[in-house]
């Protein structure tokens, strides 16, 4: 069973006794999974940039898109339009297989993991992680990583508050902290 069956099938009930609701379609659903890489560093080195690109369309397994700066900032060397990073967004069957292979290949494998920190909910049931290296992800070789990229995960729900949203990612099976 995947995970959106799993979602479907146990979650849902489960959510909706829990959060008290007459309907299922009131139950919080995930809406979207961003991944986004700010490369600073891109500034002085296309290479950089291009290799941020390909690390995070493999990990999504979407092409990704350059983030580009929006305003010029002369102390940075940063002109309006330069590439200073990427992101992804993924839906559907996509973001099911993403998050199943989050929790339970990936975050594991991060040393000295605790489970992830409470405290990234934005009070509208939306939560955002960060991972400090890309080298946690199956798809990535360790031997052709020439940079070190960190990378912030957002989890967009249709959550209406915090207590919801961590509701919804605790039964798909986010291992938070205690």
């Amino acid at each position: 069973m995947n995970l959106k069956e799993y979602y479907n099938e146990t979650v849902v009930p489960k959510l909706q006794k829990e959060l008290g609701l007459n309907n299922a379609m009131q139950v919080p659903r995930l809406n979207k999974i961003v991944l986004n890489m700010g490369v600073g560093e891109a500034v002085g080195n296309r290479r950089i940039l291009e290799e941020a690109v390909e690390t995070l369309t493999k990990i999504s397994g979407q092409q990704a898109v350059v983030t580009r700066a929006k305003n010029a900032i002369s102390n940075f060397k940063l002109r309006e339009g330069m590439g200073v990073g990427c992101k992804v967004t993924l839906t559907g069957d996509r973001m099911w297989d993403f998050l199943y292979r989050l929790i339970n290949i990936s975050l594991p494998r991060v040393r000295d993991f605790r489970g992830i920190p409470r405290r990234g909910f934005d009070g509208r049931g939306n939560y955002t992680m960060g991972l400090k290296e890309q080298t946690v992800f199956v798809e990535i070789e360790i031997d052709k990583v020439n940079y070190n990229f960190g990378m912030d995960i957002s989890f967009v729900t249709s959550a209406k508050n915090d207590e919801e949203g961590r509701a919804l990612l605790e039964g798909l099976g986010m291992p938070f902290r205690k």
